[in-house]
């Protein structure tokens, strides 16, 4: 069983950054690493994807404002967030898959989650 937690979420203005980590109770290096969001009221979507080598996938609300990356020598993933927007404001949780050989943001798809971090923008 891997646990994820993550931390980072906070209360920002519209413009502002954050950055935030999600620490992986494993070792990652075998692990495909995802961040998704839920906004009140809404369905959880995906908003970033990095695979076991680095390579970022980004769905169209990260593009160009937000940057995955891992440091597997810290089990660590990192969701770079800038120009925040209010509609950013969401619950942000990261997955991982140790058999996910493939970019997916299906839920289901995903083994392990985190129980999220809060990401307010006014």
């Amino acid at each position: 069983q891997v646990q994820l937690v993550e931390s980072g979420g906070g209360s920002v203005e519209a413009g502002g950054s954050l950055r935030l980590t999600c620490t992986a109770s494993t070792v990652i290096n075998n692990y495909a690493m995802a961040w998704f969001r839920q906004a009140p009221g809404k369905e959880r979507e995906g908003v970033a994807h990095i695979g076991r080598y680095g390579e970022p996938t980004y769905t169209d609300a990260a593009k160009g404002r937000f940057t995955i990356f891992r440091d597997n020598a810290k089990n660590t993933m990192y969701l770079e967030m800038n120009s925040l927007e209010p509609e950013d404001t969401a619950l942000y949780t990261c997955a991982a898959d140790r058999w996910l050989w493939r970019v997916s943001f299906v839920n289901k798809d995903w083994s392990f989650w985190g129980r999220g971090t809060q990401v307010t923008v006014s």
